[in-house]
Parts: structure tokens; C-alpha cells; sequence
């Protein structure tokens, strides 16, 4: 949400005059587009990434005011949860050496994060989900201690009436309940912006749904939940179940949850946020004393304050933008589908695919959305979180035959979607040598089909049979891949297993 708010009760006013505001700011967004008022194409992009902290135990360090108030830069700031913080990377243009930038922008500021985490005796993880977490950690306690947060809690529960329900059934069954949406801080992940013309976003955003599945498959990595091994990447169930505000009687009823994939193909920005305000009750209510249809008027730009409010509490995998920057209104897509880490290396391969892809298939004549239903982009997001890197998606068959195929992701990327995102960081004037580098990572991934993921689930089960209990397991894994994240050597190329003492 990014926004200071303070905590307070809402009556049924606040909630009649800021349904009534969310519309005025819809209305002024339809006339800012019809007022061609957004800017120029400038191949921007951003990127956010959410963090553990951990002791030299592996264990969650519930420590992140302190560790904020060393690290002391606006770059870092507090996430949900009391172990976790999130670094932000300042906008980029999409050109040139940009990746090789961001690798070394991202190991020094996490490198000097985790060495000022290391005078309170913690360290920086970069990881989905800590598999060290337990369900002890998961209390209202814990949410960091910031306004919105608390405001954000109580508000959901309130909206629940009951406890949250988690129930995940993947390699083992996790089945738990919270009174708070806590657990919500179990997923940190990395955030991919990119600015994009009004023109371009529908075709943007499209592509990024086509290509959410792909992107979960090769870059899972939170195969554990609470000291069980659920799916290859579980941070899309659990936030789902974490954030669901609806009781089992509107579920019954197809009422949709605020963590949501989507259901349909679009063809405008505004029809996703206009989905906002038919679907999703507010849960701040919190109004702004601008006048937005006045503003626009007036010849000013709006700020559209209770529509971002309102967007930040509506979890989609790829989520429309609003933002100003020098006065000029812009939008972005946020692709939110990726969890954080292994490495910064394996980072930035993923940055580099997802940019490539997007920007290539937008561009097709025949782009994968016309020849393929929402539904199999939906059941590919489902498929890729269970089964990972080993999960076949349905595909497009080439050609102009028509109809879908079932394909392994590996074969796909390898095949279809590498030769697909070199030309589009091409197109993005990406020095070759780092687009060849990177997507080579991404093809290693492929070949060797090591993620993450996999890793943790054979590196944990390979201490299981060495004599280690479930809980030690778990430990001596996650300080295993600590090493060898700060190594920084893609997660291809890490040593199976866990050394012995």
C-alpha cells in the first residue's frame, strides 16, 4: 500500500462517502484517458523485494524496527511481519547494461542490509517462504508495528467474522488456523514494474497473465509451510487463504477472493479497476479531502487517492498502477507473481525473462491470449504452483492448427520462450552479452530442472535420511541455502545437499 494511514473506527458514513469518492475517481481516470493526459513511453521499470530476517540459527528474528533504524535508508522499509523488510530499487530504464546494474545496485544494498542486520545478530534471507517459520510466529504481535498494518488486520477480520482457515494439500496436508492475517508475512516476494502507455497496457497485461504460470514454474521456491512440505511454490495458497475476508457462505456463493488470478482477457486499464469496485468491498475507507472530478476540471491531475488505497487492498498476481511523477499522471503494471531470491543472480534471470516475454508477446500479431481461454492461463498458475519446475502447462500448438497441447515447462522455455524473450530484450536495446548471460541462467534451470524449490525439498530430504528430525531438517537446510545465497552462484549450480558436520 505504501501509504501512512492512522488507525481508527469507521462508521457506515465513512464507508457511503468513500464508495461514492472511489467512483468519482474512476470517473476522472476515464477522462484523463479520453484526455490522452498520461506520459510518453519511457521504457521504465521497478523493482521491490520483500526479506526475512533470520538469526545464525536460521530462525525467524522478530527485529525489523531495529534493524531499519541501522540500515537507515529510505530504500528499506518495514513489510507485514516483524522479520521482514523490503528494498526498493529506484526506477530504471529498460536499455543497455540495466541488468548487470541492477545485480550490482541489488548485492550492495543487500549486502549492507544484512551487515548492519548483523549488529542485532541477524542476517538478511532472500527466500519465498522461510521454511523455519512456525505457526507460533504467526500472531497479531508479530505485524510490524506501523498504523496501516494494524488498521489493515482489524479491518479484515472484521470483514471475516472468524478465524482464518489455511488448508494446503500438496506433498504433505497443512491444516491451521489464525487470528490474525499474520501469516499473510509468511510470502515475501519480488516485484516487477514497467510502465506502460494506456494504449499498451491491455496487451501488457494480458501477456503478463499468459506468462505468470512460466514464471512460478522455473522461479518456485517456497516449498515449505509451517514444517510441512506442501507445493513447489505456496505463497500463492497461503495468501489467498491468509487475505480471504469471506466466510464459508460467500465462498459457497462464488464470492471472489482478494487474492485473485483474474477471469478474463481484458481490453482497457479501467475494466480492472472498475472490477475493483464492483467486486471488492472497501476496507479503508479512508477519504481524501481532493475533489478529483474538480481537479481534472480544472486542468490538474488527480491523485485518485481512495482508487490507489483501494487497488493496494485487492491482491491481483499482475495489479494495475496508478502513479504521478513530476506532475504527470503514468501507468504501471506490477507483476507480483515471483517469490524472492535464490540469489541476485537468479533474481535478475528472472527479471530478465519476465521483460523479455512481455515485451515480445505484446508485440505478436497473434499474441498467446487470442489463441488460448483465461481458463488454461488460470488452471497453468494453479499447475505451476503445485508441480514447479516439472509441471506441464497447456499451450498453444504451433502453427495455425488451433487448439491447446499439453507441454512440460521446460520443453516450453527451452523451445519457445528463450528464442521469445532474447528478441524482446533485444527490442529493449539489452547489451547481448547480459540478455545471452542471463537467459542462460534460465536455460541452465532448465536443462539441470533445478529451482529453488527443488533444491530445498531434496537438500531437506537428503538430511531427513542422514538421521536429522523434521525441525533440524528444516534448519540445517535454510542455513545451507543462507551460504550459498551469499555465495551467489545461481541455484543451478549449488552442491547437493547439506555438508556433514
Amino acid at each position: 500500500m505504501g501509504e501512512k494511514v492512522v488507525a481508527g473506527a469507521f462508521d457506515l458514513f465513512d464507508r457511503q462517502k468513500y464508495r461514492k469518492k472511489l467512483h468519482q475517481c474512476l470517473e476522472a481516470l476515464s477522462g484523463l484517458l479520453a484526455e490522452r493526459r498520461f506520459d510518453r513511453p519511457r521504457n521504465l521499470m521497478g523493482m521491490e523485494i520483500e526479506l526475512n530476517l533470520t538469526g545464525a540459527d536460521a530462525m525467524p528474528k522478530m527485529l525489523n524496527g531495529e534493524v531499519l533504524e541501522r540500515i537507515a535508508s529510505h530504500d528499506f522499509q518495514t513489510e507485514l511481519g516483524m522479520f521482514n523488510l523490503e528494498v526498493n530499487i529506484v526506477p530504471h530504464h529498460l536499455s543497455g547494461r540495466v541488468l548487470d546494474q541492477l545485480a550490482e545496485e541489488l548485492r550492495t544494498g543487500l549486502g549492507y542490509a544484512d551487515r548492519k542486520a548483523g549488529e542485532v545478530d541477524a542476517g538478511i534471507m532472500m527466500i519465498g517462504i522461510l521454511p523455519t517459520l512456525g505457526r507460533d510466529d504467526m500472531v497479531r504481535s508479530n505485524l510490524s508495528d506501523v498504523d496501516r498494518y494494524a488498521l489493515l488486520n482489524d479491518q479484515m477480520v472484521a470483514a471475516r467474522g472468524e478465524d482464518f482457515s489455511l488448508d494446503i494439500e500438496g506433498v504433505e496436508r497443512l491444516v491451521a488456523t489464525a487470528g490474525s492475517i499474520t501469516p499473510e508475512a509468511a510470502c515475501t516476494s519480488l516485484q516487477l514494474h514497467l510502465q506502460v502507455t494506456p494504449e499498451r497496457f491491455a496487451d501488457v497485461w494480458n501477456a503478463a497473465q499468459a506468462v505468470a504460470a512460466v514464471q512460478v514454474a522455473l522461479g518456485a521456491n517456497s516449498p515449505f509451510l509451517f514444517g510441512r512440505e506442501v507445493w513447489r511454490e505456496s505463497r500463492p495458497p497461503l495468501f489467498e487463504q491468509a487475505t480471504d475476508t469471506r466466510p464459508p457462505e460467500l465462498r459457497n456463493q462464488g464470492v471472489r477472493p482478494r487474492t485473485w488470478f483474474g477471469e478474463k482477457w481484458i481490453g482497457s486499464v479501467e475494466e480492472l479497476f472498475e472490477e475493483n469496485l464492483r467486486y471488492f468491498p472497501p476496507l479503508l475507507p479512508i477519504c481524501d479531502e481532493e475533489e478529483p472530478l474538480r481537479v481534472l476540471a480544472d486542468g490538474g491531475v488527480p491523485q485518485l487517492k481512495e482508487l490507489v488505497l483501494h487497488n493496494g487492498t485487492v491482491y491481483r498476481w499482475n495489479r494495475p498502477v496508478y502513479g504521478i511523477a513530476d506532475g504527470v499522471p503514468h501507468l504501471r503494471v506490477e507483476n507480483r507473481v515471483l517469490p524472492a531470491g535464490p540469489t541476485v543472480a537468479d533474481v535478475i534471470a528472472n527479471t530478465a525473462l519476465y521483460y523479455g516475454l512481455v515485451r515480445a508477446m505484446a508485440e505478436e500479431a497473434r499474441p498467446v491470449w487470442t489463441r488460448m481461454p483465461f481458463s488454461a492461463a488460470a488452471e497453468n498458475f494453479e499447475t505451476a504452483c503445485r508441480h514447479g519446475i516439472d509441471a506441464e502447462l497447456l499451450w498453444p500448438r504451433p502453427g495455425r492448427s488451433g487448439g491447446l497441447t499439453r507441454v512440460p515447462v521446460t520443453k516450453l522455455v527451452r523451445d519457445e520462450l528463450l528464442p521469445l524473450a532474447a528478441a524482446g530484450l533485444d527490442g529493449w536495446n539489452i547489451e547481448p552479452a547480459d540478455r545471452d548471460h542471463y537467459l542462460g541462467i534460465i536455460e541452465e534451470r532448465c536443462k539441470r530442472r533445478t529451482n529453488g524449490a527443488s533444491w530445498q525439498a531434496d537438500a531437506y530430504h537428503r538430511a531427513r535420511e542422514a538421521g536429522l528430525d523434521r525441525g533440524a531438517a528444516l534448519a540445517a537446510m535454510t542455513r545451507r541455502y543462507g551460504e550459498l545465497m551469499q555465495g551467489g552462484d545461481p541455484v543451478h549450480s549449488w552442491p547437493a545437499g547439506i555438508p556433514e558436520p
